[in-house]
């Protein structure tokens, strides 16, 4: 890319940065985005202080169901306006991103493609090094709609009245009709890659040519009939955890930034306030190392250990309308919190102080 320069993050961390390079004519713009951001911001805000960069945007490609986004945290750190498909709707002010519209960044344009079908709002962002009416697109962020190696999941809006077969007829429509008129030469960076479940055949590449994506994603074969792909992409979905369709509708809420919460929940308790909280119905979720938990814990405590893949299981065994306490090493009660808050989990009570829990138990 010549005149400016597109930075794109890790997709697996569902996040990208739109910058443009010192020495460009676009220099004095400084402008970031963040695109799909975590909910702990802090990685982003250090990352544009360090580049000496503003985050101005925030885009979203949908309301996602497997993370609670950061952009209200952003909007709070940074003010940055929110930017979303424009079906979509929450509780906070936004700036819809109707089919066509494009956010500039001096040379940068950023094109919304309206692409329904793993979600009725969800869109893709098309990025160019130029003026999209005269530039070839450089890359294409497709959030949830579109993976290396599969496309997104329809059946996970069940729980708002939507069909798996309405939607997915939508997502048929969006790949061939959107997604499959770019140029081969475009880059596709999606939200997710192998592990997530949001859909079932991702792979652990994070970035990939469409063209190449022509030739080896099963889903967008030009041959296959409307009626194939929905019956393709409905068939042997895995199980959705629990806590997706709450994180769903969590993204849509005014809520409250995962700093505030830290500071109201990261209260120490001592043995007696525990179980006298389990006894009224909170739940003890020790975060120990499972060889450690297994020699000696609380009896009745719950063990999901950091080290695994904490938020899935978190969400899955944990009752989201009971509150949590936490039993954990010293120093690690933050981050337990943190990777709870992650997924919206944001009802915990305190944690445990003054009974050192070690690797070989309480």
């Amino acid at each position: 890319m010549s005149s400016g320069c597109v930075r794109l993050r890790n997709a697996s961390d569902s996040r990208a940065v739109a910058r443009n390079d010192a020495g460009s004519p676009d220099e004095t713009t400084k402008t970031a985005v963040l695109v799909d951001p975590r909910r702990d911001v802090d990685i982003y805000l250090e990352e544009a202080k360090q580049l000496g960069l503003t985050i101005k945007h925030v885009l979203l490609t949908h309301f996602h169901a497997d993370f609670v986004s950061g952009h209200l945290e952003l909007r709070k750190a940074t003010g940055a306006d929110i930017r979303m498909g424009a079906k979509a709707s929450p509780e906070y002010a936004f700036t819809p991103m109707h089919d066509g519209d494009v956010l500039k960044l001096g040379a940068i344009s950023i094109k919304a493609l309206e692409t329904p079908g793993h979600t009725p709002e969800s869109v893709c962002y098309v990025v160019y090094d130029g003026d999209p009416a005269s530039t070839v697109p450089h890359a294409v962020l497709t959030g949830d709609t579109l993976f290396i190696g599969d496309v997104g999941r329809p059946d996970l809006m069940a729980s708002s009245g939507m069909t798996a077969e309405g939607l997915a007829g939508q997502l048929y429509d969006s790949t061939r009709n959107k997604i499959m008129t770019l140029p081969d030469s475009v880059i596709i960076y999606p939200g997710h890659g192998a592990g997530s479940m949001c859909g079932k055949n991702l792979s652990s590449e994070t970035s990939s040519p469409l063209g190449v994506q022509r030739k080896f994603n099963y889903m967008l074969d030009s041959n296959m009939s409307r009626e194939d792909f929905v019956r393709l992409v409905t068939a042997d979905q895995p199980m959705a955890p629990a806590y997706f369709g709450y994180d769903a509708w969590y993204n849509k809420q005014e809520r409250v930034t995962l700093d505030e919460n830290l500071d109201r929940v990261l209260v120490p308790l001592g043995i007696t306030d525990v179980v006298r909280l389990e006894k009224d119905g909170a739940q003890l979720l020790d975060v120990r190392d499972p060889n450690a938990f297994s020699k000696r814990h609380i009896r009745g405590s719950i063990n999901i250990g950091l080290e695994g893949q904490f938020a899935t299981w978190a969400g899955t065994l944990l009752d989201r309308d009971r509150p949590v306490v936490l039993l954990a090493l010293p120093g690690k009660e933050h981050e337990a919190a943190m990777r709870l808050g992650r997924i919206g989990f944001d009802r915990v009570l305190g944690f445990l102080f003054g009974v050192v829990l070690g690797e070989r138990g309480a």
